[in-house]
């Protein structure tokens, strides 16, 4: 199992942080999900193309990233991936063999463990990545 250092980054002080500002509201129920949000699946880790591999790997280690654009923050403007405050998910661009630009595949990362999310289509469309399987 993949433990991004994005994690350890944020420190057991900011984990029991968030916690106790949760307070009471915690035990609340979600907000219904978007029909867009619903629309985000699964994909294997295995299933990946190599270069999203690498891009994992280079996220792991804290680059460095081939594209200045790495690692910004990845504002959620199609609404596809679940709700959160800006700030919450960051892109990495995946490389595409004999694209002379960036491509569209990107990685997506959230703040929990293991939540990456690949897109081949430039946003259309997510996949959260299974390291399971």
């Amino acid at each position: 199992m993949r433990i991004s250092p994005r994690i350890a980054a944020l420190g057991a002080a900011a984990a029991v942080a968030a916690t106790l500002l949760a307070g009471p509201t915690a035990s609340a129920a979600p907000a219904p999900a978007s029909a867009s949000v619903a629309s985000v699946g699964w994909i294997c880790y295995s299933a990946l193309p190599s270069q999203a591999d690498d891009t994992l790997d280079l996220i792991d280690q804290g680059g460095p990233f081939p594209y200045s654009q790495d690692g910004v923050v990845f504002q959620n403007r199609e609404g596809v991936l679940p709700a959160h405050s800006s700030g919450y998910y960051h892109e990495y661009t995946v490389i595409t063999p004999g694209s002379p630009t960036r491509g569209a595949r990107r990685i997506i990362t959230g703040q929990q463990t293991d939540e990456d999310y690949y897109t081949a289509d430039h946003y259309a469309s997510f996949r959260r990545v299974d390291f399971a399987c």
